[in-house]
C-alpha cells in the first residue's frame, strides 16, 4: 500500500517551466496549542475514567459518550478556543465566513496495542481531534482515500516507486503534541494504526453550519 508521510513533494522535470497544479485539494488544518495546559489536565482527569464504551476496532480502544459542548463546563471552554478556527476552515469549504457550531464532543483513550479502523463521519460537515496527550510516532492519525474512488483501476505499486502527494492512498500527519488540532471535512477517511506506545488519549468532535444557501435554496442547521 502507498502511503506518504507528512512532508514536502519536489518534482523535478527536463524542463523547468513546467508547473503542476494540485486541482481540487481537500484541505486539512492544523493548528498547534489550540488548548492550553490546565484545560488539557481537566479533560484528561476528568474524561479519561469515562471512557467505559467499547469500540469494535479494538479492546484496547474506549470512548465516552457522545456529549454537547453545553453539557460540560469543561468541553464548553474547548468549544470556545475552537470556535474561531471552525469559521476560518469553514470559509474554505464553503467559501464564506459563516457561523458554527459543535453538536457533539467525546473523549477517546488508546490504550497500547489499540488501534481504530477506517472510519469517516456522518451527519457532520467538519469534524476534529484534539491530541490531549503525547502521541507515540506508531499512533500518528492516518488519511486515506475513500474506497472506490476515481483513480485508475490498474496500480503502478512496487518498492521502486516513489509516492508523492497525487499518487499516495494514505497520508500520515505530523506528530502532534498535546494541545494540537486538527480539522477536516467529515466525510474524509482516516484511522489509527496500533498504539506502540503509553496510552494515547484524545478529544473528538464534529460540527456543522448555521446554515448553507444554494441560490436561495436555503438550509438552516441547529446542534
Amino acid at each position: 500500500m502507498v502511503v506518504m508521510a507528512a512532508r514536502g513533494c519536489h518534482f523535478w522535470f527536463d524542463d523547468m517551466t513546467d508547473e503542476v497544479l494540485g486541482l481540487f485539494p481537500v484541505p486539512f488544518l492544523r493548528a498547534p496549542a489550540t488548548l492550553a495546559e490546565p484545560l488539557l489536565a481537566g479533560l484528561v482527569k476528568t474524561f479519561s475514567q469515562r471512557a467505559v464504551r467499547d469500540n469494535n476496532s479494538s479492546p484496547q480502544l474506549s470512548h465516552t459518550e457522545l456529549l454537547r459542548p453545553q453539557d460540560n463546563p469543561l468541553f464548553l471552554e474547548a468549544a470556545a478556543a475552537i470556535g474561531p478556527k471552525l469559521v476560518d476552515f469553514g470559509a474554505l469549504l464553503f467559501a464564506e465566513r459563516i457561523g458554527w457550531s459543535i453538536k457533539e464532543m467525546w473523549v477517546n483513550v488508546l490504550d497500547t496495542g489499540g488501534r481504530q479502523a477506517m472510519h469517516n463521519h456522518a451527519n457532520s460537515f467538519i469534524s476534529g481531534i484534539v491530541y490531549l496527550t503525547a502521541t507515540d510516532p506508531s499512533s500518528r492519525t492516518v488519511f486515506m482515500k475513500s474506497p472506490g474512488g476515481t483513480d485508475f483501476t490498474f496500480r503502478n505499486d512496487h518498492a521502486g516507486t516513489t509516492p508523492t502527494a497525487f499518487s499516495a492512498d494514505k497520508w500520515i500527519s505530523p506528530e502532534p503534541g498535546p494541545g494540537d488540532m486538527v480539522l477536516f471535512p467529515s466525510y474524509l477517511m482516516h484511522a489509527v494504526p496500533p498504539n506502540a506506545g503509553a496510552r494515547r488519549i484524545t478529544l473528538s468532535f464534529n460540527a456543522i453550519p448555521t446554515r448553507l444557501d444554494s441560490w436561495g435554496y436555503a438550509i438552516q442547521f441547529s446542534a
